[in-house]
């Protein structure tokens, strides 16, 4: 599919490329081994996930709902043992392909996100941050294999959000000359990458919580990590008055650009909404908000959409999509499957094209994607050891 200006698909060396991810869900690490081309066409060689050992996944939840207030010494460990999990992850992966790690030429790690704060601590703009823990120096230690790691601070740094990251690979992959498409990315947030036909600018931008508040909700009232199949939340009914009191949000109000994360969308915010409403109810009504902040963002920001390509682990949750499919009518929804890309690992996919493009000292950002004042090489490069 043709490319938009500023992605620049075939731009960077050819070669194999490991992506790593860890989304908001912190629901374990997604990696995959991508092939790039000469054109710089991608394939996805193989891909694997891996789980979290269940005290550092205790740990980043924690951290994420802002149960506690990490410790230096705490934040310095974890840091270690995210990269230490990231960098086995990677043995896995080739392993199971049964390719050498000199065959590799980077690997793209996307970290762990601990705190996105793209308007700053006190929201007034003043001293913006995101941090992702994982560090690249271990794992290119690790592996042996050069490692691209902290891709969103530079976008930050230069007045954007830091996210999304990924619409230019969207845009790449995925758009159409001939309708207008979307991309969404069913995380623990849910993104938006807008393609319009033609020439038009491609635009992306968080329309809210997706996984994250559904997964807490459902681990604290059933010990289950998810909702499979959306079996407990088909068991309750939205309810308007929750579903309007989640809806005053003043965030979801805020124009593109916009990110956000755990820091906003938490458990604690979402008892303080609660009326003594049953469990069941709530956790239908969480899919509700999901599912009306992404079609009303939709219908307001590209309302001629044509179809709706689904990826991330939202995809596999039967009444969210039929519910999307429901409030989008005229847009075909389906899975990024349709379009020759596993849903489950697009992310995972990103990551490594983002560290192509930074090895070849090529942009990642779209500005008018993310608010940044530029496009800007992102991420920082940890050689292998020689």
């Amino acid at each position: 599919m043709p490319a938009r200006a500023g992605t620049a698909p075939g731009a960077g060396p050819e070669g194999l490329f490991v992506g790593l991810m860890s989304g908001t869900s912190a629901d374990g690490i997604d990696a995959a081994l991508v092939e790039f081309d000469a054109g710089g066409r991608c394939r996805l060689v193989h891909a694997a996930h891996a789980q979290w050992d269940p005290s550092v996944r205790g740990l980043l939840l924690d951290i994420g709902q802002q149960r506690i207030e990490p410790s230096l010494d705490l934040l310095g460990t974890l840091d270690v043992q995210v990269a230490e999990a990231f960098a086995e992850a990677t043995r896995s992966l080739l392993e199971e392909a049964g390719v050498p790690r000199g065959a590799v030429m980077a690997i793209g790690s996307h970290g762990q996100t601990i705190r996105h704060r793209p308007a700053g601590a006190a929201g007034d703009g003043r001293h913006p941050f995101t941090i992702q823990i994982g560090d690249g120096n271990v794992i290119a230690e690790r592996t042996g294999i050069a490692t691209v790691a902290d891709f969103r601070r530079r976008d930050v740094a230069a007045g954007g959000q830091g996210a999304p990251l990924l619409p230019a690979l969207h845009a790449a992959l995925l758009a159409d000359p001939g309708e207008d498409r979307a991309v969404l990315n069913l995380g623990g947030i849910a993104n938006l990458t807008l393609l319009p036909a033609g020439d038009a600018a491609v635009r992306g931008f968080d329309t809210g919580p997706a996984n994250c508040l559904l997964d807490a909700w459902c681990e604290r009232h059933t010990g289950q990590p998810f909702d499979r199949d959306a079996a407990w939340a088909a068991g309750g009914t939205n309810d308007p008055g929750l579903l309007e009191r989640l809806l005053e949000e003043p965030w979801f109000a805020l124009p593109p650009p916009r990110s956000t994360g755990r820091e906003q969308f938490h458990l604690e915010w979402l008892q303080a909404r609660l009326r003594g409403e049953d469990p069941r109810d709530v956790q239908a009504t969480l899919l509700e908000l999901t599912v009306r902040t992404v079609a009303d963002a939709l219908r307001r920001e590209q309302p001629g959409t044509r179809r709706v390509l689904a990826c991330g682990g939202g995809v596999h949750n039967p009444l969210l999509m039929a519910r999307l499919q429901a409030l989008l009518p005229g847009m075909a929804v389906e899975s990024t499957a349709a379009a020759g890309l596993h849903p489950d690992y697009v992310e995972a996919m990103g990551f490594a094209w983002l560290a192509r493009r930074t090895m070849a000292g090529l942009a990642g950002n779209l500005p008018a994607v993310t608010g940044a004042r530029g496009a800007r090489v992102l991420g920082v490069v940890y050689p292998a050891a020689s």
